[in-house]
């Protein structure tokens, strides 16, 4: 029933078929304890298929995989008494109030009569919707929802916590509020498996990174390393105070720079290397005698690193999901 061992989540040719194609294509990979492992790919990648088979959701057609130590297929009811799910989609109801919905969810996870409300309260009071306990979850903002939909998925306390799209459709301020609480949760000893098509939010978050492409996984290992990878021309980004018309055409006569573009009210210069390209900018701006009001190197992204390793287009990711 139960393996011990360091790993949250051991997968090992993992496969789901739908109508003959392998929405999962025997995929290998290990959660460690205590990390946030991100889990990316482009729509129909099959992302959340996986984790409908780490949740016991859905049934493999290959492969096997333990979760906390359990075998997905004849453990997955154990296993679940220790993880918690936030799914894309909120699975809580729009006729019961905040306080409601966790009750009832702190019943499906037995937590006894006594703690039911104290707990509820305590995760309303974290996530400082004390004053809306009493609102039904229809009228809460959608920042409200998440942020209660994960606060059921921790009722039980997890050492694992599933979350797929946590920050898909909320504004800025909202997504910087769970990004912030995701850390915490992780600072606290949570083990994170996160989905999400927002790249700069797993660079941020994540210790580790898997892309999944076509079902399989194509690149696993830290995001540093992931943008290493990435082939990249040296390049610093400079703004001028005043910024000359002509800036553009007198820094490409500068040594060392092999192209120049506008991008807003700064000026991205590529060239051999960032030492002679900050020489450049620093030659030019004192033949002109002008102010450097902004100046850095441009490192490859998270999303340079994507779109070279996976050869999948950026848009592809942010696209309204569909499929499974």
């Amino acid at each position: 029933m139960k393996k011990d061992g360091a790993n949250a989540i051991s997968v090992s040719g993992l496969t789901k078929y739908y109508d003959g194609l392998a929405a999962v294509d025997s995929i290998d990979f290990e959660v460690k304890e205590g990390e946030v492992f991100g889990f990316l790919g482009p729509n129909g990648a099959g992302k959340t298929t996986t984790i409908r088979m780490l949740t016991g959701l859905s049934q493999p057609s290959d492969g096997t995989a333990q979760v906390l130590g359990y075998d997905i297929r004849t453990g997955i009811t154990f296993a679940k008494r220790e993880f918690g799910v936030v799914p894309e989609v909120s699975n809580l109801y729009d006729e019961l109030t905040a306080l409601e919905n966790l009750v009832f969810m702190a019943q499906l996870y037995r937590i006894p009569g006594d703690q039911k409300i104290k707990r509820a309260e305590e995760l309303l009071s974290t996530f400082g919707l004390s004053q809306r306990k009493d609102s039904r979850f229809s009228a809460l903002s959608r920042g409200m929802k998440r942020a209660l939909t994960i606060a059921a998925a921790l009722l039980h306390k997890p050492r694992l916590l599933f979350l797929d799209e946590p920050t898909v459709g909320l504004d800025v301020v909202n997504a910087r509020l769970l990004r912030s609480l995701i850390r915490e949760l992780n600072h606290q000893g949570a083990t994170i498996f996160l989905t999400t098509h927002y790249l700069e939010e797993a660079d941020f978050l994540c210790d580790r990174i898997a892309i999944l492409v076509r079902g399989s996984i194509v690149v696993l290992d830290t995001p540093d390393n992931l943008k290493q990878m990435v082939k990249w021309e040296p390049a610093c980004e400079v703004r001028f105070i005043p910024m000359p018309e002509k800036a553009i055409i007198e820094l490409g006569r500068q040594k060392g720079i092999h192209r120049i573009e506008k991008l807003g009210d700064n000026v991205r210069l590529y060239g051999e290397s960032v030492p002679l390209l900050t020489e450049a900018i620093f030659n030019y701006g004192s033949q002109k005698e002008l102010e450097i009001a902004f100046i850095n190197s441009v490192r490859p992204t998270m999303e340079d690193a994507f779109v070279q390793l996976t050869g999948v287009n950026l848009e592809a990711m942010l696209v309204e999901k569909g499929g499974r």
